[in-house]
């Protein structure tokens, strides 16, 4: 994938975001690219694991599901993606998923959670870059 990459919401982005409606249905698509070799800062308790990108977004997901699931989060659907017909063909998304929230109160307070915050450096340390798009069901 060329150009930049996109781990994070930029502050514009999620201030758009905040500003939508909070009490409906969200539905979340995510489009993730893993690096080849998870990247964790030098003084984590991962980063002499030589993981791969993949095995620490897998760790990422382990540990985060609880929380995920504490704020009425789940996976509505997954899939692994096969071959681009419309778009850039040097695109490859390694995991898509679209994960369902009760509202967006709830992805807010699921990314403020302290806990979360701690686990989220297996998503930061796995993700070459990635798309997070809010739609409405």
């Amino acid at each position: 994938m060329e150009g930049k990459n996109y781990l994070d919401p930029e502050r514009e982005a999620f201030e758009i975001f905040k500003s939508l409606p909070r009490d409906t249905s969200i539905h979340m698509l995510n489009l993730v690219k893993f690096k080849d070799n998870a990247t964790y800062p030098a003084d984590h308790e991962c980063a002499d694991l030589s993981w791969s990108g993949k095995r620490a977004y897998e760790e990422y997901g382990k540990s985060s599901g609880p929380i995920f699931a504490s704020v009425g989060g789940t996976i509505i659907w997954r899939g692994q993606m096969d071959v681009m017909l419309i778009g850039p063909p040097n695109q490859h998304w390694d995991t898509c998923f679209i994960a369902q929230y009760p509202n967006s109160a709830a992805f807010l307070e699921m990314v403020t959670n302290e806990e979360y915050r701690k686990v989220v450096v297996h998503r930061q340390s796995a993700v070459l870059t990635s798309r997070l798009i809010r739609f409405s069901p």
